[in-house]
Parts: structure tokens; sequence; C-alpha cells
């Protein structure tokens, strides 16, 4: 049976930053998306590998209710990780690699999931399962070339790139062919926030 991740497209809204708080703790991440959504970045995930990331994520999630934005749980990389994400009240889950059982059991649970690809090989099979959003991971390693040479054989490729990104690069990968960059640890630099922030007005990109 094919999965079906193109809501997506919603979700994002056109919106062409993610950001990704990892680790921060549930008071350092609130705090941060709270910048985060004050910069115009409306979707944020928490990728969740401890208890003390759930609870951080349940925080978000909560927050993110009352404002209306979405949150999301990263490294999810089991069904369980699924269930998990779900009780703490995230919308979508990312996953660092191809898992269709992963993908399977977020969509059993109400919740759009994006799978990790690295390869030509990875990006079929996730299309040929009907999910057309993809997670290139780590973008910073596999480069915008990559990113160009799947626009050939794979157009219909809506590619998210995380792993190494920033306020300096994140256009590049924007120029070539990303849809969606998250970024991270770029909502803590004073100095990249203004680089950010005209990277959502598509009229003062570089």
């Amino acid at each position: 049976m094919t999965m079906d991740n193109s809501g997506f497209e919603e979700l994002f809204g056109g919106a062409q930053l993610m950001a990704i708080l990892r680790g921060m703790g549930a008071e350092r991440s609130l705090a941060v998306s709270t910048t985060a959504w004050d910069l115009g970045i409306d979707v944020v995930e928490l990728p969740i590998q401890t208890e003390e990331d759930l609870e951080a994520l349940r925080v978000v999630a909560a927050a993110g209710r009352e404002r209306g934005k979405i949150v999301g749980a990263g490294t999810v990389v089991s069904p369980e990780h699924v269930a998990q994400a779900a009780d703490a009240g995230a919308v979508f889950t990312v996953s660092p690699g191809l898992d269709l059982e992963v993908v399977r059991a977020s969509h059993d649970a109400g919740l759009l999931s994006i799978p990790g690809v690295a390869t030509p090989s990875e990006v079929q099979l996730a299309l040929k399962s009907g999910l057309t959003w993809l997670k290139a991971f780590p973008a910073s390693v596999l480069g915008t070339q990559w990113l160009s040479a799947m626009q050939g054989p794979f157009p219909q490729a809506k590619f998210v790139t995380t792993g190494g990104m920033n306020a300096q690069n994140a256009g590049d990968y924007l120029r070539a062919g990303a849809r969606v960059v998250a970024v991270g640890s770029a909502l803590e630099d004073p100095a990249q926030l203004p680089l950010l922030a005209a990277l959502l007005d598509p009229e003062r990109r570089p």
C-alpha cells in the first residue's frame, strides 16, 4: 500500500525555513522556538532521543498550539518513537533514514512523516511508496550538487535539507532546488538572525 505525505505542502505553506532544536531542554527549546516563531519560522522540529527531549517536545508543542504553530518530532527511528511523538503532541515525524515501517506507523497515528534519503535508490523507493517530501541528510555532506543532480530523474521529489545548514549556506541550497532548509544553532546566533529574516523574504534574498 502506498503512503502519502503531500500534506507537507500545506503544512509548510510555502515557507522555506524550518527550525530544528536538538537536545536543548524544555526551557531553552521554548525560548529558541519563540525566537523562530517571532522571526517568521512557523514550523519547528524537536529530535526525541531522551526523556528530556520528550518533555521539551510536550512544552513546545503546547505553546505552538496556542500560537497556531506546527511542531514535530525528529530522529524518529521506531514505531515506539512514533507513539511517543504523538503522545507529546507532535504533528509530524522526521527520520534520519528511509524506514517505511516508521512512515506507516506515523500515517496510522495521524502524523505526516518525512523519511531521510541520501542515495538515488532511496529517493526512488520513497517515491515508489508515495512519499514526495524527503529529508536530504546529511545535507552539508551531500552538497548542493547532489540536490541539483536529483532534480533530473526525480523532479517530483521535494527535499528538506537537514544537517549543517545555517544562514550562510541556506540560500545556496534553496537555489539548488531545496524546498525547505532546516536550521538549528543559527537561531541562537544574533549575527545570523538578520540573514535568516532575509531568507524568509524572497525579495530580499541575494
